[in-house]
């Protein structure tokens, strides 16, 4: 069945997806001077890296463990965890990371289709120049000068869509890449050892696309501090990534502790979900609580049923004060963390 990227699939990808722009904590100033920004550092994370330990939930003698994947990694870099491995093979069932889908189905999607002319544009024309203030607007233009001096349609996108062009571009210029290749890995483990899969998707309901469609098309957004977030921690991400590579490789997870995953995703996500065009859809609105609550129960689902299972989640949302782990240790399981 055909899946169309409209505006919900939009909006999710940058949130739900594996994402590069994991930020610094809030105190780190950005740097003077893009202009004067020293040239990304040589990525030394090459070879067989071990990974961070898993987190291990238990009640008696059934046990949950949480592997957590981390994104930017080097393109080069290969990975394999025995520890993982090991986990897999004598686990019953795995368990996907939280998602949601946004699907209106074949043929209704194909009607939809000329909505999605210009869904990334501003309404009314406007500019990047129109929107951000003008200090702003210069760091932008010395930014997108730098990563991206031939992508013209950025000035009239949404911020929202820019920082997400912004960031992509400037990954791939310091050879960064996501997390894929670790969860392929393991892909292809659960298949090997033909583990149960349990996804714990939510599906968004898709009636009034076409009505989302066009309201957010005319809806103006209060997205510029998404793009301001992700240009102020551009420069110090890129030049830190291999440090911070190599702290989730060794399972450094004081290292970890000290990244802000909250400011910028808060930002960009509350920009869209928090705006008028979802005033009639609470399940998108509270599609990350929807999210939880389903991963929640079957989590506790596979720990009544399974001597052992293996679940996959982004070390943003395990590290989350409010997510899942501290979820479940509130409602008394054991909750050990990795060595």
């Amino acid at each position: 069945m055909l899946k169309l990227a409209l505006l919900p699939t939009l909006c999710l990808a940058l949130w739900a997806a594996p994402s590069w722009a994991q930020s610094t904590p809030a105190e780190t100033a950005p740097p003077a001077a893009v202009a004067d920004a020293p040239a990304p550092e040589q990525i030394l994370v090459v070879g067989q890296k071990p990974g961070p330990g898993m987190w291990k939930i238990s009640k008696g003698d059934h046990v949950l463990w949480v592997f957590g994947t981390y994104a930017p990694l080097p393109k080069k870099m290969e990975w394999r965890s025995q520890q993982v491995e090991a986990v897999i093979g004598r686990s019953q069932e795995y368990l996907a990371p939280p998602g949601a889908t946004a699907s209106p189905g074949f043929f209704k999607g194909l009607t939809l289709l000329p909505s999605l002319i210009g869904i990334r544009k501003n309404p009314d024309g406007a500019q990047l120049r129109d929107l951000m203030p003008p200090e702003e607007y210069a760091r932008w233009t010395e930014l997108k000068t730098k990563y991206m001096p031939n992508n013209r349609d950025a000035e009239r996108e949404r911020p929202i869509f820019a920082a997400q062009a912004l960031a992509r571009a400037a990954r791939k210029q310091a050879d960064l890449d996501n997390d894929e290749a670790v969860r392929n890995r393991i892909q292809e483990l659960i298949k090997k050892n033909k583990l149960k899969t349990t996804n714990s998707v939510v599906d968004l309901p898709m009636d009034n696309a076409g009505a989302m469609l066009k309201n957010f098309k005319k809806t103006p957004l209060n997205d510029v501090a998404c793009l301001s977030k992700t240009m102020a921690t551009l420069e110090t991400d890129i030049a830190e990534a291999s440090a911070r590579a190599n702290a989730w490789a060794r399972g450094n997870l004081d290292e970890m502790r000290k990244l802000d995953f909250v400011e910028r995703e808060q930002a960009c996500f509350s920009s869209v979900f928090d705006s008028a065009v979802f005033d009639n859809e609470p399940a998108f609105r509270n599609m990350r609580s929807l999210m939880r609550q389903k991963w929640l129960a079957a989590a506790e689902n596979a720990l009544a049923t399974n001597t052992s299972t293996f679940a996959l989640m982004t070390i943003k949302d395990i590290l989350d004060p409010n997510g899942v782990i501290p979820a479940l240790a509130a409602k008394g399981y054991r909750v050990e963390e990795p060595d």
